[in-house]
C-alpha cells in the first residue's frame, strides 16, 4: 500500500469518526388512548370487538446545524395488521433553512399540498365524510399523495404561506411525475379570517390528466368559528369529474369542551346519486384526559342509492 493510499484512508476514517461523534439521539413519545367505532350501525352483522387500544411510538430527534439550520426526523413505530411485517409507519425529516422555509421528505405518512386540504371546514371531532365505512372512497378531491414525497413549505409571507409538494412518477401512484401547491393567507387587515387555494394535475394513467382544485374560507370569531369548502376534480370522462362542498362550524363552549356540526357533498358526473353527509360531535379535555365522539350519517354511499349508513366514534386518550 502507497503512502497517498495510506493517507486517503486515515483521512477518510478520521472524517467518518467525526460524523459519528455528531450522531444525535432519539427521544420516544407516545399515548395511551382507547377507541370504540361502528363504521355500519345499520348493518345487521355481527361487528366483532369494536374496541382499539392506540399501539403506535413515535421517535423524534433533532438538532441545529452551524449554519443555522436545523434537522428534525421523526420515525413512526407501529403495529403492522396486516402481517406483512413492517415496523415503520409514517416517518420523515424535515429541514428547516433559518428564514427560507422547510423542505420534508416524508418516506411514508405525508400529506401533499392539495391532499391536506380535501376537508378542512371546522367540525367537533371528525370530518361529515369520516367514520362510516365507504363514504370517503371516491368521494373526496385531494390530488395525489404517496411514499417518498418532498414538500416545501414557505415562511410567512405578510401573512400569507405557500406550499408546494412533489412526488417522483410511481406505478402505485402517479404514471408522471406530480406537483402540486396550495396558498393559505390569514390577512392581517381581517382578524380571525383565513382563506385558502390548492392546485394540482394528477395523471395516473398516461393521457388521463385529472385537475384538481380546493378553495375554502374560515372566519373565526371569539368562541365560534365557521367554514366553507368547494373542491373539484376535472377529468377527460365524466367518471372523474368530482364536485364536493363542505360546510361547518364549531363552537368552544369552554377552554375545555368544544362540540361541531358539519356537512358535505359529494357530485360525481357518472352517477346520479349524490353523498350526502353529516356529523355532529363533540371533544372535552380535563385533567389531562381527552374525551371525544362524533355521530356521522351518509346517504348514497359511494353515489349507491341503496346505501344508507351511520356511524359512530368514541375515543378517550391520556395525556403524562
Amino acid at each position: 500500500m502507497n503512502k497517498f493510499t495510506k493517507i486517503g484512508l486515515s483521512a477518510l476514517a478520521g472524517s467518518l469518526v467525526a460524523f459519528s461523534a455528531h450522531a444525535g439521539s432519539l427521544s420516544a413519545s407516545g399515548s395511551a388512548s382507547l377507541t370504540f367505532s361502528n363504521g355500519d350501525d345499520d348493518s345487521l352483522t355481527h361487528e366483532g370487538n369494536q374496541w382499539t387500544m392506540g399501539d403506535s411510538i413515535t421517535m423524534t430527534g433533532s438538532g441545529e446545524m452551524d449554519n443555522g439550520m436545523t434537522i428534525s426526523v421523526s420515525y413512526e413505530i407501529d403495529n403492522d395488521d396486516t402481517g406483512g411485517g413492517d415496523v415503520y409507519d409514517s416517518h420523515s425529516m424535515t429541514l428547516d433553512t433559518n428564514g427560507m422555509g422547510t423542505i420534508t421528505f416524508a418516506g411514508h405518512g405525508g400529506s401533499s399540498a392539495m391532499s391536506a386540504l380535501d376537508d378542512v371546514t371546522p367540525n367537533g371531532f371528525q370530518e361529515s365524510w369520516d367514520v362510516v365505512t365507504g363514504a370517503e372512497t371516491g368521494t373526496l378531491v385531494g390530488g395525489s399523495s404517496g411514499d417518498n414525497m418532498f414538500t416545501y413549505k414557505s415562511p410567512d409571507l405578510g401573512g400569507a404561506t405557500v406550499t408546494v409538494a412533489y412526488l417522483n412518477a410511481s406505478d402505485a401512484v402517479t404514471d408522471k411525475s406530480y406537483m402540486d401547491f396550495s396558498i393559505v393567507a390569514k390577512p392581517e387587515m381581517v382578524e380571525g379570517l383565513e382563506v385558502g387555494y390548492g392546485f394540482g394535475e394528477t395523471e395516473e394513467t398516461t393521457g388521463t390528466a385529472i385537475d384538481d382544485s380546493a378553495l375554502y374560507v374560515k372566519y373565526t370569531y371569539g368562541s365560534v368559528t365557521v367554514g366553507y369548502q368547494i373542491n373539484e376534480s376535472d377529468g377527460p370522462t365524466s367518471a372523474t369529474d368530482i364536485d364536493f362542498t363542505a360546510a361547518g362550524i364549531s363552537y368552544a363552549v369552554t377552554d375545555d369542551l368544544t362540540i361541531g356540526y358539519s356537512t358535505s357533498e359529494s357530485d360525481k358526473a357518472s352517477d346520479s346519486d349524490v353523498q350526502e353527509a353529516t356529523a355532529i360531535g363533540a371533544s372535552y379535555t380535563s385533567g389531562g384526559i381527552t374525551v371525544a365522539g362524533s355521530m356521522n350519517s351518509v346517504d348514497n354511499v359511494g353515489y349507491d342509492a341503496s346505501a344508507d349508513r351511520d356511524g359512530y366514534e368514541f375515543n378517550i386518550s391520556f395525556a403524562f
